[in-house]
């Protein structure tokens, strides 16, 4: 299986929200299923950093390290899990156009920064921008305390692992991709200030999101990881990653 890129990602924040299955359900891509939590469907804000990037092993000038800001869904196929993206912003607009021609992902590109300071204490503060039109949406927090691997079994687990993602092509066509990384440690979120005004960033039927709390706020350490070629569903269905998931360094 062919590597398409691979990258760190670090300081993957996740803030999750409880949503009407409703409004996810137009999204799927055929013959994918929603992915419930305790019968109800979730949203996760994602924001994090892409560092030391390769596309087909190439690393290309001033595209190697930046953000990512994400709206994100939990999916399955065939009792297997995944995500799906229903927007995902980037600084610049070579990434969304890659992104775009070779996984019909919904990349959009607007400038955007991201911080990382570490305290005295250990702690590290992390803040993220973006500018759209003459608006700018913040993400500011701090991480604390140890990193710890979750339990299978927890929260953490089932909004941070997943190793398929899934989309629809140019021809819409279901597609899905292996990501590989190891289990990721996590630690504790505090001091949350989000100032993202979601009816601009992601369209009206988001709108009430906007200043609502997250039902779980969520980071992980993050690592090296590898995005693999997509395939069309036939071709994941007999692929070993797929049949014997337990092969994949991910979970």
């Amino acid at each position: 299986m062919k590597t398409f890129l691979s990258a760190e990602w670090q300081n993957l924040i996740n803030l999750t929200y409880e949503v009407p299955a409703e409004l996810l359900q137009p999204l799927l891509p055929k013959g994918v299923e929603l992915d419930l939590l305790n019968g109800k469907a979730h949203v996760s804000l994602v924001a994090f950093d892409f560092l030391n990037t390769r596309v087909k092993g190439v690393k290309v000038p001033f595209h190697v390290n930046f953000p990512e800001v994400n709206l994100r869904y939990y999916v399955q196929y065939k009792g297997r899990r995944g995500v799906c993206f229903i927007r995902e912003y980037v600084p610049k607009h070579c990434i969304a156009l890659i992104a775009n021609r070779f996984f019909n992902e919904p990349y959009v590109a607007f400038p955007m920064e991201s911080e990382s300071e570490t305290q005295a204490d250990g702690s590290i503060h992390l803040k993220h921008r973006i500018w759209r039109d003459k608006d700018k949406f913040t993400l500011e927090l701090d991480i604390v305390g140890e990193a710890q691997v979750p339990s299978p079994d927890s929260i953490a687990h089932f909004f941070k692992e997943h190793d398929l993602g899934f989309g629809t092509d140019h021809k819409g066509e279901s597609l899905a991709y292996f990501v590989e990384h190891p289990v990721w440690e996590s630690r504790e979120i505090r001091d949350l200030k989000l100032d993202f005004d979601f009816e601009k960033l992601y369209g009206p039927e988001w709108a009430f999101l906007t200043g609502a709390a997250p039902t779980y706020q969520l980071h992980a350490v993050g690592s090296g990881i590898k995005v693999y070629s997509a395939l069309r569903l036939p071709e994941l269905e007999v692929h070993p990653l797929f049949t014997n998931p337990h092969d994949s360094d991910s979970a």
